[in-house]
């Protein structure tokens, strides 16, 4: 299903949830400090650089495209972290991978268009800035630190308090986070 609007196309998928896509840019594959955006309906606020997928684009395209207008910067895509589900206001799945970034523009579209500018945080300080304003945004980063960089070994990440459940399956599904406003439970689909 898509809908239109003036200036851009809202894609949704079979269970009516605008599809969507991010990247955590990181300095290096430490994946210490991450690069945020400043909102464009909040300029003093920051988010996380991503948007709505293009009709028929693969997520990790339009992971890409949408770092690129909004942040200004190209680099290596990494991993799925996962696939977020936020039901509260309006109903959307964001893709978010992980990107270390290899080549910042001076300029670029959201900044000549709107004036977005964006900056450096480390990941802790990033959870708290995006807390108050985005806490969808935080979740991102919180995840972070449960999943497998491809430099480690795997982790298990509690799912009720009391069973270690794996962020990797045996079939390759991805990892589905469900947000709500008081927690956040990682489910596999």
């Amino acid at each position: 299903m898509m809908k239109y609007k003036p200036n851009q196309t809202r894609t949704y998928d079979g269970e009516g949830f605008k599809r969507r896509a991010a990247c955590l840019c990181f300095k290096s594959e430490k994946e210490d400090e991450v690069l945020l955006v400043s909102s464009s309906r909040h300029p003093d606020q920051w988010i996380v650089p991503g948007g709505g997928m293009e009709p028929e684009e693969e997520p990790c395209k339009a992971a890409i495209r949408e770092t690129y207008e909004e942040a200004g910067v190209k680099g290596k895509l990494g991993r799925l972290l996962g696939i977020f589900e936020h039901n509260q206001d309006r109903k959307h799945r964001t893709y978010v991978y992980t990107l270390v970034v290899t080549e910042t523009l001076e300029d670029w579209e959201d900044s000549v268009n709107i004036g977005r500018k964006r900056q450096w945080f480390k990941v802790d300080e990033a959870i708290r800035v995006l807390q108050s304003h985005k806490p969808d945004h935080a979740e991102y980063l919180r995840t972070l630190s449960n999943t497998c960089n491809p430099n480690c070994s795997p982790l298990f990440v509690p799912t009720n308090g009391n069973t270690p459940s794996s962020h990797m399956t045996d079939n390759n599904t991805p990892l589905y986070v469900v947000c709500s406003p008081q927690s956040s439970d990682l489910v596999n689909r």
